[in-house]
This record gives structure tokens, sequence and C-alpha cells, in this order.
């Protein structure tokens, strides 16, 4: 076995950018939202997300968060912002939900004054999902949205805040 060719490849120069994250934790209170929405439009805005996609990704940030407050019985709740080149992934985990998660509501029943947000998150993303928190309690609910940022991103380290 020739161990340089096995070296050469282990060591081969990655030809995309690593991507940003960002994540942060903040009480599980409805005034939290606008923080949580401030600390991502901040972010974004240093990472040259501008425009539409900063916009949608503050709109899917304010529904998530304010779902994973409104319907669950936490004190945290968890946001974390992955952003590659052409995308940027909003995940957002709460301590604890309904057995069934969170759900789209459609027809008659969409039509009350809750139930909206998710369809709105729906709508504005490439793709989302939900799936329980593992280890631990807790529902994580994401959203992938596209994103082009004006400049390649730089490298950054992992960075977490703990308000």
């Amino acid at each position: 076995m020739n161990r340089d060719a096995l070296a050469t490849e282990l060591l081969a120069p990655h030809t995309e950018p690593e991507p940003h994250r960002y994540a942060f934790e903040l009480p599980a209170r409805v005034e939290q939202v606008s923080r949580a929405r401030k600390l991502v439009s901040a972010r974004l805005a240093s990472w040259g997300v501008e425009g539409d996609p900063h916009d949608t990704a503050l709109l899917v940030v304010s529904e998530l968060f304010t779902n994973a407050i409104v319907h669950t019985g936490g004190h945290l709740v968890a946001c974390e912002l992955l952003a590659a080149a052409d995308r940027l992934r909003v995940t957002v985990q709460d301590q604890g939900s309904t057995p069934t998660g969170p759900r789209v509501c459609r027809g008659a029943e969409g039509e009350r004054e809750r139930g909206r947000g998710l369809l709105l998150v729906e709508a504005v993303s490439c793709a989302w999902g939900t799936h329980d928190a593992a280890p631990g309690t807790g529902r994580v609910v994401w959203a992938e949205l596209p994103c082009e940022p004006r400049s390649p991103f730089k490298e950054t380290p992992l960075t977490a805040e703990w308000p």
C-alpha cells in the first residue's frame, strides 16, 4: 500500500468553503422573539446575507421561535444558523412538545387565528421538517432557505452566545 497516495487524498483541500455556524439560547418568553430576530439579523448582515433572503430568514426565525414558546412548556429555546454557499438552514429546538409535535394546519382548521405559522414556513422554504431532539426531550424544527451572500463566506469558528 502506498501511504503517500493515501495521505494525499486525505489532505486534499476542499473545493467548497466551510459553512458558517451560529447558535444561541434565549429564555422561552414571548418578549425574547424580537431579541432572536435581532441576533439573527446582525449575524446574517455580518455574513453578507441581505435583501429577501435576510428578511425571509427573520420571518422563519420569528415563526419557529414563537411556536417553540407558545406550544411547549420549556424554559429555553435554542436557535442555530448554518449557512453554506447557497443555502441557509434555520433550526429551532424547544425543551418539550406535545407527543405529535408541530404540524401544518390546512383547510378549516388553518383558518383559525392560530396554526398558519408553519404554512408560512413551508411556503418560503426550500425544505423544512421536524424531529425529536436527541439526546433529551424536546423537538427540533428546521427550515432551509435559498441564500446568496454578497461575498464568499470567510472562515469563522463555531459561535455560541449564552445570554
